[in-house]
């Protein structure tokens, strides 16, 4: 275990990203803990307010992501000063995260349907670390071997065609994919060479003069909404609460 430790993270200087991730994560789930205390009326935390202004959590987080992210560039990549930075930033990184959806909305959705698309970019975050961190590198870079890596034409042509892929990707309405094509070109063609969704820009394009492919896209989504959306939504339900009733709804249900 010490062996691995330090082949695969001290000696390529990845400590201060494992650490910020580390940050990122606990700070998240801890922050989540706090609101829904808050939210239920238990325990000894209130919202900060002062006046009529209330004190979103992302504001801190934001002070504390530049001072971190200032630090780390200024401390280099090793040292006590660059493990402080990491933990740092990541603790201002899972503070802004966590209010994705406010910054996204400028409003105030955290406890909305709206809200959960924090939990979604959180998750697909503490992913995409994860898989920097276990030696993947952007546009499959790691996939070439030592004498392709020396040869910059290959280089570059392999992060071009990768980067190409995912951007087809992220056109036919699958930016999930697209992004963990980045880290992982295979992901990213196999979103691109299949049907896209029938209300990205490729779609409204390429789909327009075609209603075959039109129809058989918008079946594909269906089908597939209805399998993974309604399990993904729980699962977000599940780490970071069930957005409140609609007024509507609770009406409905009286």
């Amino acid at each position: 275990m010490g062996d691995w430790w330090q082949t695969n993270i001290v000696e390529p200087g990845k400590l201060p990203l494992l650490l910020a991730l580390t940050a990122f994560v606990v700070t998240f789930f801890v922050t989540r803990l706090i609101t829904r205390l808050i939210r239920a009326g238990k325990g000894p935390f209130r919202n900060i307010e002062t006046g009529a202004v209330h004190i979103h959590h992302v504001v801190p987080g934001v002070v504390l992501t530049v001072i971190g992210g200032f630090c780390a560039v200024a401390g280099g990549q090793r040292g006590f000063g660059s493990a402080a930075a990491a933990v740092i930033f990541g603790v201002g990184a899972g503070l802004v995260m966590d209010e994705f959806a406010l910054i996204l909305h400028l409003d105030d959705v955290y406890w909305t349907k709206d809200g959960r698309k924090s939990v979604e970019v959180v998750v697909i975050t503490i992913a995409l670390v994860g898989l920097l961190l276990i030696g993947y590198a952007p546009f499959g870079v790691n996939d070439l071997n030592d004498s392709e890596m020396q040869n910059r034409g290959t280089v570059l042509s392999t992060i071009a065609v990768n980067f190409l892929i995912a951007l087809i990707a992220l056109f036919k309405g699958k930016p999930k994919i697209a992004l963990f094509g980045v880290i992982i070109p295979f992901v990213a063609l196999f979103g691109a060479i299949r049907l896209a969704r029938p209300t990205s820009p490729w779609a409204k394009r390429f789909y327009r003069r075609r209603p075959r492919a039109r129809a058989k896209a918008m079946l594909r989504s269906y089908h597939h909404d209805r399998r993974w959306l309604g399990p993904s939504r729980k699962f977000q339900d599940w780490i970071g609460g069930a957005p409140d009733v609609e007024p509507a709804r609770a009406l409905e249900r009286r």
